[in-house]
């Protein structure tokens, strides 16, 4: 072998050493720095030979951070939503097992873990899991509404198919409160025209029989007159006091609250009616005791409610009764001082203990009174008056033996 040979042998021994410390200090550097990422959070940036790998790594761990963190936010502001939701929510997957329900869901079918059980054994009702069977087997969005009668609830379901899982998203609406609106709202229209349809017949045969000749008559023309301008009175009293209910409830009318004497208010209302209790042969009573904490209130409003309370028992109270206006102090909330408590006792002919519940109610009016004077509107437009002030009015009776009318005013802490 001559020099050249020897020469060139050497050179390529060299160069292969040279690549091949090269490649295991190459595999020796990546092994380490794949330890160091596994085993800290915050790797080195600043290896010799892998500063742009180690940017790049960094940059995608950062966005992964910011995304991992932006949809935990997300997920955490819709369960929020969700259990904090009015509807019912259930989300079931293709083979009807549910995989989430929100606690207004749990509440409306009476469960308390309703996830890994089937949409048919937790809704336990034919006419929503037709609804809901429907929606899978079209893949289209149901709706079915139903009563239930025993609990006296009314549902609306809407099952809304999921496209990405082939499952389906329930939305289950409780529409107890809107069915009982719409009630209320018949009932009102069918009350109204039916009070008002009595004062409107007899405006009308009055009138007819004046034309009739009547008019000419000097003992019937003006006592017929006294009748229809009667009429008149209670239907203007009535579309007053529909005015008064209306802008009650609306929340217009402005209550002028200042520091009030029970005292005071009740010798009020006792001189107003006092004249109406002698002519029904009554006797009318104050009790107050002269200690009694000052309440801060609208008079005028209060004063309504007792003269309207009064009313009623001096109207239902035979002659010979008693009628007693009392005030007391009562226990009343947690955030208040208690308060001040006013009673109206009467010794009439009691109220019927399954309507004591409704007799607040617009135009409710027990069946015995119905041949009495009135709209109906009084202890309704009472109602709103005393909760117009926090309070909180009720009755108790014992049919026969008389009724007593309540009502609280709270007294404000200090």
């Amino acid at each position: 072998m001559n020099s050249f040979s020897l020469v060139l042998v050497i050179v390529l021994f060299i160069v292969a050493a040279w690549f091949a410390w090269r490649y295991y200090d190459l595999k020796r550097r990546m092994n380490t720095y794949a330890q160091l990422i596994r085993s800290q959070d915050n790797f080195p940036t600043d290896a010799k030979g892998f500063e742009n790998l180690s940017n790049a790594i960094a940059s995608l761990h950062s966005t992964f951070d910011l995304q991992l963190s932006t949809l935990d936010s997300d997920n955490a502001r819709l369960s929020t939503v969700l259990e904090q939701l009015t509807d019912g929510v259930i989300i079931a997957d293709s083979n009807g097992l549910i995989q989430f329900a929100n606690p207004a869901a749990q509440k409306l079918f009476e469960t308390s873990n309703a996830i890994g059980h089937s949409v048919t054994e937790i809704v336990r009702n034919h006419q929503l899991v037709d609804a809901w069977r429907r929606c899978q087997q079209t893949n289209e969005m149901q709706s079915e509404s139903i009563e239930l009668p025993a609990r006296r609830l009314f549902l609306q379901i809407i099952a809304i198919p999921d496209t990405h899982a082939s499952g389906s998203l329930l939305l289950v609406q409780d529409l107890t409160r809107v069915r009982r609106l719409e009630t209320v709202r018949r009932d009102f229209i069918s009350n109204v025209s039916h009070e008002l349809r009595t004062p409107l017949a007899s405006l009308k045969a009055l009138t007819e029989t004046l034309q009739d000749g009547a008019l000419s008559d000097p003992e019937a023309g003006p006592r017929f007159l006294g009748r229809i301008s009667t009429e008149v009175d209670a239907l203007t009293q009535m579309a007053q006091e529909l005015l008064d209910l209306s802008r009650i409830e609306s929340g217009q009318v402005e209550l002028i609250l200042a520091p009030l004497t029970p005292q005071s208010l009740i010798h009020s209302a006792a001189d107003r009616m006092k004249m109406q209790a002698e002519r029904a042969g009554l006797k009318l009573s104050i009790k107050c005791e002269d200690d009694m904490p000052n309440i801060r209130a609208d008079k005028s409003r209060l004063e309504q409610v007792l003269v309207n309370l009064i009313h009623n028992a001096v109207k239902f109270t035979k002659p010979g009764g008693e009628i007693s206006i009392e005030t007391s102090t009562a226990p009343f909330g947690e955030s208040t001082n208690g308060g001040v408590r006013f009673a109206v006792r009467d010794s009439g002919v009691g109220i019927p203990a399954e309507s004591l519940s409704r007799i607040f109610e617009r135009f409710y009016r027990v069946d015995k009174s119905r041949t009495g004077s009135g709209t109906g509107l009084g202890l309704s437009i009472s109602k709103h008056i005393i909760e117009a002030h926090s309070g909180k009015i009720w009755a108790e009776s014992d049919e026969g033996h008389g009724s007593v009318f309540y009502f609280v005013i709270p007294l404000v802490k200090n």
